[in-house]
């Protein structure tokens, strides 16, 4: 499965995340978005992003723990479905070996 294409350029992104990030005062990020032609939300979610990767945040995770959580999790699935198969045969072949048992 691939992920979808992104709507706006990571360059952008990282330009408007910079800028945001080095701007003081802090500019109003609905107003910084309409003149970088972006949704106001988007910006604020890379922002937010950014500051987790920065260590300034704990409420979100990383990049870095996003990417490891959905490894983790394509790794578990494959897993259950390995376990699942492990099982299927197993009850198969206990079946075939048990000539007493019921069928």
């Amino acid at each position: 499965m691939m992920p979808a294409p992104r709507k706006y350029p990571l360059e952008l992104r990282d330009r408007a995340v910079r800028m945001y990030r080095a701007a003081e005062p802090k500019p109003v990020i609905r107003r910084m978005a309409e003149e970088l032609g972006v949704h106001h939300e988007a910006l604020r979610t890379w922002i937010r992003q950014a500051e987790a990767d920065a260590g300034e945040r704990d409420d979100l995770l990383t990049s870095a723990e996003r990417e490891e959580l959905v490894a983790l999790r394509k790794e578990n699935a494959q897993l259950k479905r390995a376990n699942e198969v492990l099982r299927t045969a197993s009850a198969f072949f206990a079946a075939q070996l048990d000539p007493t048992r019921p069928r």
